[in-house]
C-alpha cells in the first residue's frame, strides 16, 4: 500500500508535469504514447478493415484471414521490435510498425465477423431491390456490422496502448519510459506511477470507445437474441420482425 501511495504522490507532484531538459513531463510522455497508438491503429485500419469487409461480404479468404490473425497474435512483441530496430534503427518508426502489425488481427476479425454476421435475408432483400454489391456493403452490411467492427477496433486499441509501453525498452518514448526508467534506477514509485498511468489511459480510452460502440447501433437494429429480435443460427445481428 505504501508503494501505491508513493506512486500516486509521484504522479501528482507538480515537478513531474513540467518539461525540463532531458526530463519530459507526464503530459509529453502521454502525448508520445497516444502518437504511437494513433498512428499504429491508423496504419492497421487502412490494411485490415477493407480486407475484413471484403472477406465478410464475399466469404472468400476467411480461412486465410483466421490463420493470419491467429499467427499475428502469437508473434513475440519484444522479438519483433528487436528485428525492426535492426532493420529501421532506433526511433519512432520501428515501434509504430510493430504496433501496427499487432493491431491488425483484432481489426481484421472484427470487420469480417461483423459483416459475416449480418442477417442474410436482409442482404438478399437489398440485392432483390437492385442494389449493387458496393451499395449492399456500404448501406446495409457496414451500418449493421458497425458495433462489431468498433468492438474489434476497441480490442486493438487497448492492446496497442498496453504494448506501446515496450517501446521504451529500446529508448522509445511514451509512458513506458517511467516503467523502465524506474526499474533501472530503482525508483519504484516512478515505476508504479508509469504502470498506473498506462492503466488509467487504457481505461479512459476503453470507456470512450464503449460509448461510441453503443451509440453506433443503427435505429431499429438490435443484437440478435431471443428477447430482442430474430436470431440466426450463428447469433447474427438482425433486424426485428415488423409488429
Amino acid at each position: 500500500m505504501a508503494l501505491l501511495l508513493a506512486g500516486f504522490a509521484w504522479i501528482v507532484d507538480p515537478a513531474h508535469w513540467i518539461d525540463r531538459v532531458g526530463y519530459p513531463s507526464i503530459a509529453t510522455r502521454l502525448a508520445e504514447h497516444l502518437a504511437y497508438t494513433g498512428l499504429a491503429i491508423l496504419i492497421a485500419a487502412v490494411i485490415a478493415i477493407p480486407a475484413g469487409l471484403a472477406i465478410g461480404h464475399t466469404g472468400r479468404g476467411r480461412t486465410v484471414a483466421v490463420i493470419i490473425a491467429g499467427g499475428a497474435r502469437a508473434l513475440p512483441t519484444l522479438g519483433l521490435l528487436s528485428l525492426f530496430i535492426l532493420l529501421l534503427g532506433i526511433g519512432f518508426a520501428s515501434p509504430v510498425v510493430v504496433l501496427a502489425i499487432l493491431a491488425v488481427p483484432p481489426l481484421l476479425a472484427g470487420a469480417y465477423s461483423g459483416v459475416e454476421a449480418v442477417d442474410r435475408p436482409a442482404v438478399d432483400a437489398a440485392r432483390a431491390l437492385g442494389m449493387t454489391e458496393w451499395q449492399i456493403l456500404t448501406r446495409v452490411e457496414v451500418p449493421i456490422a458497425l458495433p462489431l467492427i468498433l468492438g474489434g477496433a476497441r480490442s486493438s486499441v487497448l492492446q496497442v496502448i498496453a504494448t506501446a509501453t515496450v517501446a521504451a525498452y529500446f529508448a522509445g518514448g511514451g509512458l513506458g519510459r517511467y516503467v523502465f526508467g524506474g526499474l533501472q534506477s530503482g525508483d519504484y514509485p516512478q515505476m508504479v506511477a508509469g504502470s498506473a498511468l498506462v492503466a488509467a489511459l487504457a481505461l479512459a480510452v476503453d470507456g470512450a470507445l464503449a460509448v461510441i460502440q453503443k451509440l453506433s447501433l443503427p435505429p431499429g437494429v438490435t443484437p440478435g437474441g431471443p428477447e430482442t429480435g430474430r436470431r440466426g443460427s450463428r447469433g447474427r445481428m438482425t433486424v426485428p420482425e415488423p409488429s
